[in-house]
């Protein structure tokens, strides 16, 4: 299995997933020019990250590639104990990261696409902000008692590890969410989280 990421990307995510597993896998790391050259196009014409190639099966968005990666290796169990229930569950906390978490931070990575007037954006990224709070605020109340966001380690904690580092990098409100701060100090205490952020220059 090969997957092709960009630093700091949600991609990230699937890259600490498959050293999760245990499993060898090959990574391409990309930047903003490969990820628009002919050779990506032809694997992701989106030219968005991630992508994964496995033999002659290609697979693109993150949730499914999330999804493919726990039920490829499910010794490792990121999608549970192999109950319906507990694949549910993880399924239901990467699906709130996927769409709603990661969405709303669309306004703060690109506001221009949403409103063109600059005195707007600013407008546009105080709500944004203020979404995210409360996005984040149902994470840590999930998080209460709980050491993984689906109450086992899930392909849903990679995901929400990930834009943890976009709020801090925008500066999003967490004060006083102590369980998602505690989260976020495991999640960087890992081997696995530490040896995907090394491979993409992000240690």
């Amino acid at each position: 299995m090969k997957l092709y990421t960009k630093p700091g990307a949600c991609s990230t995510a699937d890259h600490i997933a498959l050293q999760w597993t245990g499993q060898p896998f090959e990574v391409e790391v990309l930047d903003k020019d490969t990820m628009k050259a002919p050779a990506y196009l032809a694997i992701n014409p989106s030219g968005a990250v991630p992508a994964v190639v496995d033999g002659d099966f290609v697979l693109t968005q993150n949730a499914a590639i999330m999804g493919y990666i726990a039920d490829t290796y499910p010794e490792a169990g990121l999608t549970g104990d192999g109950s319906v229930r507990q694949r549910a569950e993880a399924m239901r906390w990467l699906s709130f990261v996927n769409s709603d978490l990661h969405p709303a931070f669309k306004p703060m990575f690109g506001p221009a696409a949403f409103i063109p007037d600059p005195d707007q954006q600013t407008v546009l990224k105080a709500g944004s902000l203020k979404r995210l709070r409360s996005l984040f605020e149902i994470a840590d109340k999930q998080l209460a008692g709980r050491q993984w966001l689906a109450g086992f380690r899930s392909v849903a904690d990679p995901y929400l590890y990930i834009t943890l580092r976009w709020a801090h990098a925008f500066k999003v409100d967490l004060s006083g969410l102590d369980n998602l701060a505690a989260f976020q100090q495991r999640m960087e205490a890992d081997r696995g989280v530490q040896a995907a952020l090394k491979a993409e220059g992000l240690a």
